[in-house]
């Protein structure tokens, strides 16, 4: 991303926050599955993914249930919407799922990927943003939640995640 792109924006999170509030978040999904022995932690798009799995290595860390991680994309047509998901359902029966994406704004992402888990048994469903806008068109609940932002619609929030960390940001234009 050049420089005068983000000289336009405003910093809201920059990468050691953001790293934070993913630990934060760990310790959560932790707290919440204690008992549990796996956990599949399913990701929204590339940078929902990102997040994930950085969720992932810091669980790997501290919880001694498995960690499965999955991309969930999501592909909207005219008159339909197609989830695909990187595993078969099938692997997910009776597990728990958590849905990660990044940024929540009227939820109709995280609504969509409820779908890929809908035809099989699950103990339970919860959901990771790193920042909820409050802007809830769905009946979609955070279970857990990084940053609550409150924005006007025309805001718009991006949230820069790279491999390596480095770039790391959270920006309001």
């Amino acid at each position: 991303m050049a420089n005068k792109e983000l000289a336009a924006k405003v910093l809201i999170l920059n990468k050691d926050q953001i790293a934070q509030k993913i630990n934060r978040i760990a310790y959560q999904i932790l707290e919440d599955n204690l008992d549990e022995k796996e956990v599949v932690i399913a990701g929204m798009g590339e940078r929902g993914f990102i997040l994930a799995k950085r969720i992932e290595f810091v669980l790997s860390k501290i919880a001694s249930f498995s960690i499965q991680s999955v991309q969930l994309n999501v592909e909207t047509k005219k008159n339909s919407v197609q989830v695909n998901l990187n595993a078969e359902g099938e692997k997910f029966k009776n597990s728990i799922i958590i849905l990660v994406d990044d940024v929540l704004n009227s939820g109709r992402t995280l609504a969509y990927g409820f779908s890929a888990f809908l035809n099989e048994p699950h103990k339970k469903i919860r959901t990771v943003v790193l920042v909820d806008r409050s802007h809830k068109v769905f009946p979609i609940a955070t279970d857990f939640v990084g940053l609550n932002l409150a924005t006007v619609l025309k805001e718009h929030v991006e949230v820069v995640l790279d491999i390596e960390g480095e770039d790391d940001g959270v920006y309001l234009s």
